[in-house]
């Protein structure tokens, strides 16, 4: 799995510093909102061609790891 550096980027002379993925303009959070509103991760790349499935993948595997260790650390 990728480290969090290599998958997003936050620059405040991009997009106000809003995250993206590394080496393009397309916000992190676009990838959540396609997905909590019902589109599959093929619909999101297909729309963000500039963003490769590993990125995404990786993304949200990150996101999954961030989630579980505060899980268990709030026990």
């Amino acid at each position: 799995m990728r480290q969090l550096e290599s998958v997003v980027h936050s620059d405040p002379d991009i997009l106000g510093g809003v995250p993206v993925f590394v080496g393009t303009r397309v916000p992190v959070r676009i990838l959540f909102e396609y997905l909590s509103g019902g589109d599959s991760l093929d619909k999101f790349l297909d729309q963000y061609p500039s963003v490769g499935r590993d990125q995404a993948v990786s993304a949200l595997e990150l996101s999954e790891d961030f989630l579980e260790s505060g899980a268990r650390s709030t026990g």
